[in-house]
């Protein structure tokens, strides 16, 4: 349907329900004004029903001036109002005509109507609680209950009209409150389901029933001890003149949304004054007597009223029954703020932050009234929804450079702010009641919390927000805490593993160095004293020959001259390998070349201009650490060509060997001992060493030293 037909039919149908929801209250006024006309004396009670009957005749005409404009259900609820007006003005008005009209035939037919029309305002009156709080009947069982009403209305009248009996006075004042209380159940059960403007016409609903009933108990009471007020009947219904007034109050958008803080006091108020009154009737006509004098009335009267103000008063008492009331009015929520309370209790505890903030949702979905609550955490670009009540699984919200600063710094926000700058939280809600709360600390946005009301519900309060935003505070300084734990925890790991490592790799320095010790010592009883062993013997034997053969005497000392000079050279290159006697006179740059010159491949050497002389144990750790570079890389890369580089930078000497050779994985070689050693040399001084290589592509060993002035 196109929007303008639809507005047309909406027109259409809004002017259909007016017409008949103006008709009958004006049809009940007409009949009370055609009963004020019947002339005759005019009782108390007699005075009051008729006001009520035109006072709920107005009453119904309100409801559908306000609904032509707002909902359909609005309209029927006014109507049934009317209709109970016009019943209630049909029975007095026939009631008088019986009473004063002295014709048989129109006083008796006067009689029936009165008979058949009384209780039927009963079956209004229960259907109207039953219809609360749209005049709508949604279920059957209820449609039921109100045909049943009607029918036992209709066969009662027609019953006492059959057998010419009129319905009795007290037979209406014992059979009407019994309808309504009968009632009342369903229309709290209809209460508890309801939500937004539909609650509070049931809250002012609710309030007027209390002022009634708390007028007329005061009234009985005050006529039971001190005989006032006279007609205490009348005062009594007359008090009942605060129900339709509290259904036009209901239609006024200025008071509408204060209906469950008046309905609250309005219980508190009517408790306090049912126990005053209890007392008094207990202790006046249950251990004494009534006043049988004015004087005595009069300070009776005097006392009661202040009695009465002493229980508003009395403040432990009205804190019980507020509480009482509040619980009735918001069923099972708790006040806004108890979310708070209980959060920052929670933080004191060990309790894991997951679930803190599963805690949080839950409380906050339980206090507000909340369809979902929902907790987003992240510090980077991306927010993650790490919980929500009901569960409505992983969703996040990415943030650009220039929404993250805007969201840290904004406070509780609604819908409008949402659409332009998180319209994310929008998507499948654009029709329900959001408040976003950012979750921040000095600056930096740490979450969101976002809550949810159907459209319908109860506007988020003042109060609400203020409780939204110092959750929001108690929870950046629990994520801000969260975070140093963790970065805490991070750093204790790091050192932990650092620990291990040290440990692991002082084991291996031990183990290495007596490795080298043994090395040393194989080499030295293998190698060189084997050959001075041989030139003690040769030296023996030429000792002998050298009278009978002086030329074998000198070939033999030519040979162990030349076994000498090779016994020096293997004594010289075993104390190379120990620490290089090079290295130690002339520093790095000198020895890398001539380690370089030894191998077998083609070394380039770059020394830069700043790198002089070193701590003996920085000197060693790189030279060794490039000399296994070059020994892998001559065993790996036969035949490449190697590019060795030594420079400081940034408060450290750096060397790099690059060579052009096959490459090989650098994750297997990491487990190898050459990179072992390395790595143990360059941490042992607080060094660090990186391989670099990949099949095809060469390898590049890569370490640093810090300089420590």
């Amino acid at each position: 349907m196109e929007p303008a037909a639809a507005a047309r039919a909406g027109s259409r149908s809004g002017v259909r329900h007016l017409v008949p929801g103006l008709l009958v209250p004006l049809a009940a006024v007409a009949v009370a004004a055609i009963g004020l006309r019947v002339p005759g004396g005019w009782p108390a009670a007699d005075a009051v029903a008729f006001a009520l009957a035109i006072t709920w005749a107005l009453a119904g005409i309100a409801g559908p001036v306000a609904a032509h404009h707002r909902a359909p259900g609005q309209l029927s609820l006014g109507l049934l109002a009317a209709l109970g007006a016009l019943a209630a003005a049909t029975a007095l008005t026939a009631a008088r005509i019986a009473a004063h009209d002295g014709t048989a035939d129109r006083h008796q037919t006067a009689r029936v109507v009165a008979t058949l029309a009384a209780p039927l305002v009963i079956a209004i009156s229960f259907h109207f609680l039953l219809a609360l709080p749209d005049g709508r009947l949604v279920r059957s069982g209820r449609r039921i209950l109100a045909v049943l009403g009607y029918v036992s209305a209709v066969g009662t009248g027609a019953g006492l009209a059959i057998v010419h009996q009129p319905f009795g006075v007290i037979a209406g004042a014992f059979v009407w409150p019994l309808a309504l209380l009968c009632a009342l159940p369903a229309a709290r059960m209809r209460y508890v389901r309801t939500a937004g403007h539909d609650r509070e016409r049931m809250q002012w609903l609710g309030t007027g029933l209390l002022v009634a009933a708390e007028v007329a108990l005061l009234s009985a009471v005050l006529h039971l001890l001190i005989g006032w007020p006279g007609p205490a009947g009348a005062v009594a219904a007359g008090a009942a003149v605060a129900v339709p007034l509290a259904l036009v109050l209901a239609e006024w958008p200025a008071v509408a949304p204060s209906g469950g803080r008046i309905l609250v006091h309005a219980m508190a108020a009517a408790g306090s004054s049912v126990i005053v009154a209890a007392i008094y009737l207990v202790i006046v006509l249950g251990f004494g007597q009534a006043p049988d004098n004015q004087a005595t009335r009069d300070i009776l009267g005097l006392s009661v009223l202040a009695a009465a103000i002493a229980a508003l008063a009395l403040l432990p008492a009205r804190a019980r029954l507020t509480a009482f009331a509040t619980r009735y009015v918001y069923g099972t929520r708790e006040a806004p703020d108890e979310a708070l309370r209980t959060f920052g209790s929670r933080m004191t505890r060990a309790v894991a932050m997951d679930e803190l903030l599963l805690q949080l949702a839950e409380s906050l979905r339980k206090t507000m009234g909340l369809t979902r609550a929902e907790i987003y955490t992240g510090t980077g670009d991306v927010l993650e929804r790490a919980v929500s009540v009901p569960d409505a699984g992983r969703d996040s919200i990415v943030l650009t450079d220039r929404e993250r600063p805007v969201v840290a710094r904004a406070g509780v926000s609604g819908n409008a702010w949402a659409a332009i700058w998180l319209p994310g939280l929008l998507q499948g809600r654009e029709h329900a009641q959001l408040r976003v709360a950012p979750v921040s600390h000095a600056g930096d946005l740490l979450g969101l919390i976002v809550v949810e009301r159907p459209e319908r519900a109860d506007a988020f309060t003042e109060e609400d927000d203020r409780v939204l935003t110092e959750l929001a505070r108690q929870a950046g300084l629990a994520f801000h805490n969260a975070r140093l734990d963790s970065a805490l925890q991070t750093t204790l790991d790091a050192l932990r593993q650092q620990a291990e490592e040290l440990r692991e790799s002082r084991a291996r320095i031990v183990a290495s160095g007596d490795a080298e010790r043994r090395r040393v010592e194989r080499n030295l009883h293998d190698g060189a004293q084997q050959h001075l062993v041989a030139l003690a013997i040769s030296l023996r034997l030429t000792k002998d020959i050298v009278t009978e053969d002086a030329a074998g005497a000198a070939e033999m000392l030519g040979q162990m001259a030349e076994d000498v000079q090779a016994t020096i050279k293997e004594l010289r290159e075993l104390a190379h390998g120990l620490y290089p006697p090079l290295l130690a006179d002339n520093g790095l740059g000198d020895a890398l070349r001539a380690t370089a010159g030894r191998s077998p491949l083609t070394v380039y050497v770059t020394v830069a201009d700043e790198v002089g002389r070193y701590p003996a144990e920085v000197e060693a750790a790189v030279y060794f650490s490039c000399t296994e570079a070059l020994q892998n890389a001559a065993k790996h890369a036969e035949g490449a060509t190697v590019q060795l580089r030594l420079w400081t930078e940034a408060g450290g000497l750096l060397f790099s060997v690059a060579d052009d050779g096959p490459g090989f994985d650098a994750a297997v070689a990491r487990r190898g001992h050459g990179y072992v050693n390395m790595a143990d040399r360059l941490g042992a001084i607080g060094g660090t060493v990186r391989w670099d290589s990949r099949p095809g592509h060469g390898a590049v060993v890569s370490g640093s030293v810090p300089l420590v002035p």
